[in-house]
């Protein structure tokens, strides 16, 4: 049996649609798959995030304990904490600007427990508590958490924004609705070194 030509023309003609869909489709689910992984390493981040958050309200009535300790310094602990409690991001809307929101409210809670800590330096009766000394230490393992998730999601999110914006898949990128993700960056002045006078 020979085929005419029409026919001919209509096979490769469906099979290179075939092909062209198989492939818009595969960039589609590689995209999602990446995005999805953000996500999850987002997730992971405010996770830790908002072990730090709980952890505040037990480490203020420990350092409430302390009849003289100065209130203005817990006022702005607990303050921050309200603040960050109420920045909520949506991780489909991960962009530069709530991203930037986000680390200036959890930059304003670890500056204010920053200087809780210091604070708390004066008051030896307080740091020999086994409760602060537990606290302290969960805290300080929060940090580290928080260093190691943050990491982890600018990875995730660079590993995305390459994906999304290498040719082709940055011409199918837009249609499909998927944007570049923001990253995590250092706090502003973090590159100086401190200066240390003796």
């Amino acid at each position: 049996m020979k085929l005419s030509k029409g026919w001919i023309i209509l096979i490769v003609v469906v099979g290179v649609a075939v092909l062209l869909f198989a492939w818009i489709t595969g960039i589609n689910n590689n995209l999602v798959t990446k995005e999805e992984v953000v996500n999850q390493a987002w997730a992971n981040v405010q996770n830790v995030y908002q072990r730090r958050l709980d952890l505040i309200p037990n480490l203020v009535n420990t350092v409430k304990g302390v009849a003289n300790f100065e209130k203005e310094t817990l006022t702005a602990v607990i303050e921050a904490r309200a603040k960050a409690t109420n920045v909520q991001i949506n991780p489909k809307n991960l962009d530069e600007a709530s991203l930037q929101k986000f680390q200036e409210a959890q930059n304003g809670v670890g500056s204010a427990l920053g200087r809780l800590m210091v604070v708390v330096e004066k008051y030896p009766e307080l740091k020999a508590t086994q409760n602060f000394s537990e606290l302290q230490a969960q805290l300080e393992g929060t940090e580290n958490r928080i260093t190691v998730e943050r990491m982890k999601f600018n990875e995730s999110a660079q590993t995305y924004n390459t994906y999304l914006r290498s040719f082709p898949n940055s011409m199918f990128a837009g249609m499909f609705g998927f944007q570049k993700k923001a990253y995590f960056q250092a706090q502003a002045g973090s590159e100086k070194a401190p200066e240390v006078k003796f």
